[in-house]
């Protein structure tokens, strides 16, 4: 297993002809200033021999992408408030509903049950009755998943695209105790300004509309009233619960797990997260983000194209102690080109990486946080943030925006490879079998 540390004790010659060689396969800029890679390729890198409890020797990748799903979300069924947000962050609509996976040794059946009508009963003995719509949904097996891929207590489905409106939606899903957020980003075709919609292929997918849903395996969709009146125990989260800004800027230390299709799964240990690779603390102006109350933030490109990965993520605190995040990177848009340089069409859209952080909180920062010098005040919560932004956030947004607009799919696939790399000569599944504890 490799873990992220201050402490590497290797030589630097050696890191330096590493370095000089992966220069050689890598465009610089695929791997060198994004965010989330960038501390992959710093001294912080060591190895470690953690064992694990678990034998996963010969397991497969499709055995380790079963467990996972049977692990953290084939529950039963995930009670929640599904709740639609525009583009501006306004709330369009409301649903309580709940997503039913049963499951057996070999299939997962996933449901959908809609409450279409329901009355209150004002008799503390009496039950509230409730109309329930039904809707089946798809089945799962170990060897077909789908478009659904897991990595630790994160699941993403998608992209897919919807043939008859061209919407592509990315759902991410993230597991702690008996509850999981579940966010749906939706985009749109769009043409430029003054082009005729339709008359020519879409140039880009505008995100239009989001939905964010708070699960849990209780009685009832959790909402303020019942949290309050029965609070949920220790080891599982408390949806409505006030989240004071600064509790997204700790020092955070965990595990990282991430995938890509050319390098697959692997395991890291992140000695403490670095603060220019804490994007749940921060909104560039660029991206679309909405921080919800109950420590919940959700962010997205406004615009997809075929020149950029698209990174949609989602970072929750399930505790004031834990961070959960997942970052999915999806391309879409990809031109089909035949000989004669006609466009034939656009490949599916697809998940190019994927990476998922276990973090706990290991104490304060020192001094004032980056986002508190760069901002002018907090943004308010349950509202997108589209404040201003001042040089010291620009410059990382700017690098971070430099390096999605040069990643391309094959690029974004390297990169995702490059990510582990440092553990090519090492078991790439012991990183697996330590991060399936998680």
């Amino acid at each position: 297993m490799v873990s992220l540390s201050s402490s590497s004790k290797r030589p630097s010659v050696a890191a330096g002809f590493f370095l000089a060689v992966l220069s050689f396969l890598v465009p610089p800029a695929a791997w060198a200033f994004h965010p989330t890679l960038r501390n992959i390729y710093t001294p912080r890198v060591k190895r470690s021999a953690q064992a694990s409890t678990q034998d996963m020797t010969t397991a497969s990748p499709e055995d380790i992408q079963w467990q996972l799903f049977q692990k953290h979300h084939t529950k039963g069924c995930w009670k929640g408030i599904w709740t639609t947000y525009d583009y501006i962050g306004d709330v369009q609509d409301e649903t309580v509903a709940a997503v039913v996976l049963d499951s057996d040794d070999e299939v997962v059946e996933q449901s959908h049950q809609i409450v279409v009508g329901a009355k209150r009963s004002d008799c503390k003995t009496c039950f509230d009755d409730m109309e329930i719509k039904t809707i089946p949904v798809t089945s799962y097996s170990k060897n077909d998943m789908k478009r659904t891929r897991l990595a630790s207590c994160a699941l993403v489905n998608g992209p897919t695209l919807l043939r008859s409106t061209g919407v592509m939606a990315t759902e991410l899903v993230l597991n702690y105790g008996d509850g999981r957020v579940r966010v749906i980003f939706q985009h749109a075709p769009v043409w430029e300004r003054g082009i005729e919609p339709g008359s020519v292929p879409p140039q880009g997918l505008k995100l239009f509309r989001a939905m964010v849903s708070r699960e849990a395996l209780r009685d009832t969709a959790p909402t303020a009233e019942t949290e309050e009146r029965d609070p949920p125990t220790k080891g599982n989260p408390i949806f409505y619960r006030p989240v004071p800004p600064f509790n997204w800027h700790k020092k955070w230390s965990g595990s990282s797990w991430t995938w890509g299709p050319n390098s697959g799964d692997r395991g890291w240990s992140i000695e403490e997260l670095e603060e220019v690779d804490a994007w749940h603390g921060n909104a560039p102006v660029e991206l679309w983000n909405l921080r919800l109350g109950g420590g919940i933030f959700v962010q997205a490109p406004r615009i997809v194209t075929d020149a950029e990965t698209a990174l949609c993520r989602l970072a929750w605190l399930p505790d004031d102690e834990n961070l959960l995040r997942v970052e999915a990177g999806v391309t879409a848009l990809q031109p089909i080109v035949l000989e004669d340089d006609m466009l034939a069409g656009f490949e599916p859209p697809s998940l190019v990486s994927l990476r998922c952080d276990v973090l706990r909180k290991i104490g304060d920062l020192e001094g004032e946080p980056q986002f508190a010098k760069a901002s002018q005040g907090p943004a308010m919560e349950g509202m997108p943030i589209f404040g201003s932004s001042t040089s010291v956030e620009k410059s990382a947004s700017t690098a971070a925006q430099t390096a999605s607009e040069t990643v391309t799919k094959p690029a974004a696939e390297k990169a995702a490879s490059d990510h582990a790399s440092k553990s090519d000569d090492s078991d790439p599944m012991q990183a697996v079998r330590n991060a399936l504890k998680l």
